[in-house]
């Protein structure tokens, strides 16, 4: 481990020559100012690098494993130069770039830079089999999650679990901040409407990180048979759940921004409809329109773009409403765009495809919608089950 022994040393004689440059600031003012670094787990090498210390180590992980501190080294990278024994990568959706469409089918392979044999948890394969364990001592799971529901990192981790429950592999979260993690908000999934973009009896915004979340999957018992996987968690540094946090590489090809990755829980649901959420455009998830004029001003063309969307929604209509890259970074959760849309298209029932109720959890929402109901009439039906939830999140709250 001399190369960390030397990056430490290193990190510490800049932040040494940093503050000569600066002598007019006491001790105390630098530490607080050191303390303000968010260190996600990969950050934190001296917490784990001991814990794999003879071990044949399988990673989860995507384009979003990075040591922000080390020029947003790759954690495999890390870990190989580290010595540690990498025998194998576990990919999810998007591939282990992160530049696969969404829904497209991430092929198992062998890396080309590093030679490492590529497992895909996508598709028709989404758990770890026991066959691709048998060679591993310890699994690492570390992927960017955005705090939502129906992003499908948080269900990729389920089957991790699963699968590590079932053959008794150790589990190690890689813990990242939550960019959605400061509030909780909309319906709860019910039974019945349990799928790959929504396995959890969880919100629409469900304010966890991925080690809390796996904490509450192993509690409540959400497992197969309420089987428990040998899990730690490795937390994040310096971060609570009121902090915002900007993500240094975009979590997946069409969440580009913070703008996007906020505004991702109020416009997904029309991924259920024919509305255009911008796939197919450089700035999706910041506007929405239809080709009818009536829809707004704004317009907007869905091409095929390779890495981010190869066939979108309306690809070569023009596309006429609403652009909300000037949205404030503190949005929240709203239905209003939804709703403004359903009213103008007049199409009643077609405006759903079969893919909203999955989105929403529920049958619920699409027939509060259907009725006439307003926001807060809708929200006024979901309260009860919010509360309950965040009454059996604290249990699990690390920070």
């Amino acid at each position: 481990m001399k190369s960390f022994k030397l990056m430490i040393l290193f990190s510490f004689l800049m932040a040494s020559l940093a503050f000569c440059k600066n002598p007019t600031k006491n001790s105390e003012e630098k530490s607080i100012e050191v303390q303000k670094i968010i260190l996600p787990a990969a950050d934190q090498p001296e917490v784990y690098l001991p814990l794999l210390e003879g071990k044949r180590v399988g990673l989860v992980v995507n384009q979003t494993s990075i040591l922000t501190q080390s020029n947003n080294m790759h954690l495999v990278d890390f870990l190989m130069m580290e010595g540690v024994d990498v025998k194998k990568v576990f990919v999810p959706e998007h591939g282990f770039r992160g530049d696969a469409d969404a829904g497209e089918a991430i092929k198992s392979e062998v890396d080309k830079s590093t030679g490492l044999p590529i497992v895909s948890l996508y598709g028709d394969n989404k758990k770890p089999s026991k066959e691709s364990l048998k060679d591993i001592d310890v699994l690492i799971y570390d992927l960017q999650d955005v705090g939502i529901r129906f992003y499908t990192y948080i269900s990729t981790m389920h089957y991790v679990m699963e699968s590590c429950a079932e053959n008794k592999m150790p589990l190690l979260i890689f813990d990242r901040p939550n960019p959605n993690g400061n509030y909780v908000d909309g319906p709860v999934l019910k039974k019945g409407f349990e799928s790959f973009v929504g396995m959890h009896p969880i919100p629409v915004v469900h304010g966890l990180t991925v080690g809390e979340l796996a904490k509450m999957i192993n509690g409540e018992g959400w497992l197969k048979g309420g089987i428990q996987a040998p899990i730690e968690v490795i937390p994040v540094k310096n971060w609570d759940h009121s902090m915002a946090y900007s993500l240094p590489v975009k979590p997946s090809p069409n969440l580009p921004n913070d703008t996007a990755i906020r505004l991702y829980p109020s416009l997904c649901y029309f991924e259920g409809t024919d509305v255009s959420l911008g796939r197919g455009t450089y700035f999706p998830f910041q506007v929405y329109g239809y080709p009818d004029p009536k829809f707004g001003d704004f317009t907007f063309t869905p091409v095929s773009i390779v890495g981010m969307s190869k066939n979108p929604p309306q690809q070569g209509k023009l596309c006429y409403g609403e652009d909300l890259r000037n949205e404030p970074l503190n949005h929240q959760f709203t239905l209003k765009y939804l709703l403004r849309a359903y009213e103008l298209s007049g199409k009643r029932e077609k405006f759903f495809n079969n893919f909203f109720d999955k989105l929403a959890g529920t049958d619920q929402l699409r027939k509060d919608i259907l009725v006439g109901k307003k926001e807060d009439e809708i929200r006024a039906g979901w309260q009860k089950d919010l509360e309950a939830y965040r009454a059996i999140r604290e249990k699990y709250r690390i920070y």
